[in-house]
C-alpha cells in the first residue's frame, strides 16, 4: 500500500509542475486558479510522501518520488509544453527510470 501511495504522490508532483507551467501561460483569474491547483497538488504530494515514509525507507521513498516527478515533468514538458525531445534527454530519462526500478527491487 505504501508503494501505491508513493506512486500517486509522484503523479501529484507532476501535476503541481504542470500547474506551474499553465500558470505561467495564463493571466488574471485563470492564473490564480492554476496556482491554487499547484498548492493543492503540492499538499497532496507531500502528504502522500509523508504517509509512504512511515513504512518505506526515507532514502528510497524520496528518490522514487522525485524520480517519478522528474520523469513525469519531462514528459509533460515534451508532450504539452512542446519542449525538445532530444536523444540525450530521452537517454538520461531512461537511465533515471532504470534507477527508480532498481531502488524498488532492492528495497524491502
Amino acid at each position: 500500500m505504501a508503494w501505491l501511495l508513493l506512486i500517486i504522490g509522484g503523479f501529484c508532483e507532476v501535476a503541481f509542475a504542470f500547474c506551474l507551467g499553465k500558470a505561467k501561460e495564463a493571466t488574471g483569474t485563470e492564473m490564480y486558479l492554476w496556482y491554487a491547483g499547484f498548492l493543492v497538488m503540492l499538499s497532496l504530494s507531500m502528504g502522500l510522501l509523508i504517509k509512504a515514509t512511515q513504512t518505506l525507507p526515507i532514502g528510497t521513498a524520496y528518490a522514487v518520488w522525485t524520480g517519478i516527478g522528474a520523469v513525469g515533468t519531462v514528459l509533460v514538458g515534451i508532450l504539452v509544453f512542446k519542449e525538445p525531445a532530444t536523444f540525450l534527454r530521452l537517454l538520461f530519462m531512461t537511465t533515471l527510470i532504470g534507477s527508480i526500478i532498481g531502488l524498488k527491487i532492492v528495497s524491502h
